[in-house]
């Protein structure tokens, strides 16, 4: 069930009261209230309108069933899907098979036994999916296809947030009529946190021939929408924010055990063998991290220090470290809300874009890394952190400095699905010298 349209009302109403100070840990609050609500699907308050939506095209009748192109799209502004990729699965109407497939395979093939001769592909009721890896065989890739799962943010490269693969599907239906549609879609990317609502049939898409003076059309459609909530992903936040000021010798640290303390007995202190011994960084199958032992005991900690004071404008610098030695993060990205994120004057060495997810409030960005230069943060002992700086105009509806204005409202690192959010302060809630 979608995120009804009430509630989504209660929730922008709720964003016009967290441009007042006061109202910033009422706002928080109500908004992990209607997060939670029962009837609400999942839904990303910074990204209402992201999904990742599945597309299956039927392509061409065979005798005992049909032929479709399935192809994935990542409809979110910021969020990815990082290695080890995406994992879908379905469970099937009746007894279909899976004869053959072209980009992707599925995990198990399931019993086949029945079978003589021409053995399927896979039987079993509820298949699971994974993307083929790159460098396959020519005759074994299908459009888009062949990433390892790897999937980016339709924000940051649209290019690259496609995927998909073809399958031919046996002892199914073989008219509109008859097909019957796949029901419980799952996908996981790589984690939990998705939702899929159930298969609805759309108009057929409508192909142009490479001439593009031709359209064709699928012979049936249907459409599988999925959406992506943190709090089912991790009952944790995955990232920190750290504060300091150039005004201010006190830095304001990560809250203790702000991501959990269950991985406390398990850590790796920075000074010892352990950290510099062979094969540290080798990423286990099962994703479990190994972090560096702090006192916050996040994978990532994003630090927000305020340089320099100037009459227009603010000038932040913003330094990201990881604390995995387990897992590095390719594309990842930084969303961040602040008031005085309408009037961006300048961002160097990341790349940075608006996001408008209410369009009278202009008060959230994404900063990602450049493509080849600093779009990978390596894992804890390598080349484990990124810093930039960037300016922030001021303007009228900026929060005032004695409020500490200069600082983040909410902050969102998206690696592997980190996030964090977090309140102003109130250590820098003071008048900054004239």
């Amino acid at each position: 069930m979608r995120f009804n349209q009430s509630t989504q009302t209660r929730y922008y109403g709720c964003r016009k009261c967290c441009l007042f100070p006061g109202m910033k840990s009422i706002c928080i609050l109500v908004v992990v209230f209607l997060l939670m609500l029962p009837n609400a699907d999942a839904f990303d308050p910074l990204d209402p309108t992201g999904n990742i939506t599945i597309k299956w095209d039927i392509v061409s009748w065979t005798a005992d069933g049909y032929v479709a192109a399935v192809t994935m799209r990542n409809f979110q502004m910021y969020r990815s899907i990082k290695n080890p990729g995406w994992t879908l699965g379905w469970q099937w109407a009746k007894k279909e098979v899976i004869w053959s497939m072209v980009g992707a395979q599925t995990t198990e093939q399931g019993d086949c036994s029945k079978f003589k001769g021409n053995v399927p592909h896979c039987c079993k009721k509820n298949p699971i999916v994974v993307d083929l890896l790159p460098g396959v065989p020519y005759n074994q890739q299908f459009s888009n296809c062949c990433k390892a799962g790897v999937m980016s943010a339709w924000g940051q490269d649209p290019t690259g947030s496609v995927s998909a693969f073809q399958v031919s599907v046996g002892l199914a239906g073989t008219s509109n009529k008859t097909v019957k549609l796949p029901k419980n879609f799952n996908l996981l990317g790589p984690g939990l946190g998705y939702t899929c609502g159930p298969a609805k049939v759309v108009p057929s898409t409508v192909y142009l021939t490479p001439d593009r003076r031709r359209k064709t059309q699928a012979l049936m459609t249907w459409h599988v929408t999925c959406t992506y909530s943190q709090y089912l992903a991790s009952r944790n936040p995955s990232c920190c924010v750290s504060f300091s000021s150039f005004y201010n010798e006190t830095i304001t640290p990560c809250p203790t055990c702000a991501c959990g303390c269950q991985n406390k007995n398990n850590c790796v202190m920075s000074d010892s063998k352990q950290a510099h011994r062979k094969g540290i960084n080798t990423p286990r199958k099962d994703n479990a991290p190994l972090l560096q032992c702090t006192h916050h005991m996040c994978p990532i900690r994003v630090h927000w220090h305020v340089k320099l004071n100037y009459k227009d404008y603010w000038r932040v610098k913003i330094a990201i470290m990881n604390f995995n030695y387990r897992m590095n993060y390719t594309q990842w990205t930084l969303v961040a809300q602040h008031p005085n994120l309408n009037s961006v004057t300048q961002v160097f060495s990341f790349d940075y874009k608006p996001l408008v997810p209410y369009e009278s409030i202009n008060d959230t960005g994404m900063f990602y890394g450049m493509k080849f230069y600093n779009d990978l943060l390596m894992e804890a002992g390598l080349k484990e952190m990124f810093s930039q700086r960037c300016s922030l105009g001021k303007t009228r509806i900026h929060l005032p400095s004695s409020r500490g204005g200069h600082f983040l409202g909410k902050s969102t690192l998206t690696a592997m699905n980190a996030c964090c959010h977090l309140q102003i302060p109130t250590l820098f809630y003071q008048t900054l010298p004239k």
